[in-house]
């Protein structure tokens, strides 16, 4: 079994800051291509930033680059998202997505979701 557990997420006003974090824990070998996610009421859930295993390439939606920085220590299994400039339309759920080798022997990545993070912006 693999856990993330999300945590950081809150209330905020227009052009504050908050710094998301996901934990993965569980049978795990190696945590691969982690990754935010976040889903706004009416909304299809959209990429927020995605970080590779070494952390060298990082993707961000357009929406929020310039304005967020995703990380990883790969010591903690752990992955953050330190959102800055934050918008009212920055209001969402937040997920985090780990793709996940089980073990060494292991043929293939499995994805995994968080439970999600409340994430409101007050204008």
């Amino acid at each position: 079994q693999v856990q993330l557990v999300e945590s950081g997420g809150g209330l905020v006003q227009a052009g504050g800051s908050l710094r998301l974090s996901c934990a993965v824990s569980g049978s795990i070998f190696r945590v691969n291509t982690m990754a935010w996610y976040r889903q706004a009421p009416g909304k299809q859930r959209e990429l927020v930033a995605s970080i590779t295993s070494s952390g060298l390439n990082t993707n961000y939606a357009d929406s929020v680059k310039g304005r967020s920085t995703i990380s990883r220590d790969n010591n903690k299994n752990t992955v953050y998202l330190q959102m800055n400039s934050l918008k009212p339309e920055d209001t969402a759920v937040y997920y985090c997505n780990a793709m996940v080798k089980p073990s060494v022997s292991s043929r293939y990545d499995y994805t995994y979701w968080g439970q999600g993070t409340q994430v409101t912006v007050s204008s």
